[in-house]
């Protein structure tokens, strides 16, 4: 069985990708996906023979998914590409898709969830490369060369994967990578001496395959880390925003909550919620703080519900105070100058000073006024003094 490996990827994420690299990438993409499926087809059946199929099952299934994720985003390339019709915008779209994270919903949940092409490709090789060592399918002696150019090719792609890591592990990476590459070397000078090397390939390529992963999946890791740390600080930022913002229509609250008091005889008995109850922000839990944050909104939405009785309450003596400015004028239109009805207005205005105001006794005494004024309006000769 000769191992293939993934071609690599054109451009950069951020970047409209040539247009030329590309064409060329998704011709070699559509071999290495055809070979790696035609070997992924002969390692199944391998699996299935061998007498540790148990434990390479798992290993074998995470291989075919990961081919179908990486071939479907082929062929969402292949649409966007339209045979080389492509303008800047989908040149930018196909960097996206080749350097950006794979959506397929297989990765949901996984390990491997938020690889880019390049990397599941690299995965797909690393696995099936693990899956071979395993299974011991190369012939002793018979490709020895091919073996030492791929371990060769692996390490190249090791460097490059461990120059990625982090201040904190770089440092045990590139140790590993050294005792790899060390053992590498010592294989290369037995070769070269005609030495049996055969039985040392096998474990070199399976470690290094594992490395590999596992290396590849700590970037992912990271990354996934990376962003749900970027996705706290904002919530945790939206939090202290919006208490702030609770914490002032409270005072606000609290001032209408007082006008209302003192202006209106039967005001809503609702008070007002304590938002330094809830405490302050907790940091550092991402679930203590989205409990956090809903507790605040159903603060804000216990707020918006106080605002709007007290508010309707206030309305409600404002509309009075207006009710009597227009009957006045109606009774200025038609130039009436009862003194019964200057009396009630009179008693109107008496009432309107009080705090709070006896808004039923109001809506009585302008109901009053109102129907007085309408007799009025319709007498013989209304207009002038009435005694």
């Amino acid at each position: 069985m000769s191992p293939v490996n993934a071609p690599d990827a054109p451009g950069r994420l951020g970047e409209a990708v040539d247009p030329l690299q590309l064409r060329s990438y998704l011709i070699a993409l559509d071999k290495w996906l055809e070979a790696r499926r035609s070997e992924l087809e002969a390692l199944d059946v391998a699996v299935q023979e061998s007498e540790h199929a148990d434990e390479l099952t798992r290993d074998m299934a995470l291989s075919l998914q990961l081919w179908q994720s990486i071939q479907t985003r082929y062929r969402r390339l292949l649409q966007v590409w339209d045979r080389g019709r492509v303008s800047i915008r989908e040149r930018e779209q196909l960097s996206s898709l080749v350097w950006g994270r794979l959506d397929d919903d297989t990765w949901s949940g996984t390990a491997a969830s938020g690889l880019s092409l390049p990397e599941a490709c690299r995965m797909s090789d690393a696995l099936c490369g693990q899956l071979r060592s395993r299974l011991q399918l190369d012939p002793a002696g018979t490709q020895a060369v091919a073996r030492l150019r791929d371990l060769r090719a692996t390490m190249e792609r090791l460097r490059d994967q461990v120059g990625l890591e982090p201040p904190q592990t770089i440092a045990a990476a590139q140790a590993r990578l050294a005792q790899l590459e060390g053992r590498l070397t010592m294989i290369n000078e037995k070769a070269g001496r005609g030495g049996d090397i055969g039985g040392l390939l096998g474990p070199l390529e399976a470690e290094a395959a594992t490395f590999e992963r596992d290396l590849i999946v700590g970037g992912v890791q990271r990354r996934a880390n990376a962003q749900a740390q970027q996705q706290t600080a904002q919530r945790a930022d939206y939090a202290q925003r919006l208490r702030a913002d609770l914490l002032a229509r409270s005072q606000q609250l609290d001032e209408l909550v007082a006008q209302v008091v003192a202006t209106v005889s039967s005001p809503p008995k609702y008070a007002v919620p304590d938002v330094t109850a809830l405490g302050p922000v907790p940091a550092g839990n991402p679930g203590e703080l989205e409990a956090y944050i809903a507790r605040l909104e159903k603060v804000g939405q216990a707020m918006e519900f106080v605002s709007r009785a007290y508010s309707d309450a206030l309305r409600g003596s404002q509309k009075l105070a207006n009710e009597l400015i227009m009957l006045r004028s109606e009774a200025d239109q038609h130039q009436l100058t009862d003194q019964q009805l200057s009396a009630l207005f009179a008693v109107a205005d008496q009432l309107m000073q009080r705090s709070p105001r006896p808004t039923e006794t109001l809506t009585a005494l302008l109901d009053a006024c109102r129907y007085y004024l309408s007799w009025l309006a319709g007498q013989p000769g209304a207009r002038g003094t009435v005694d």
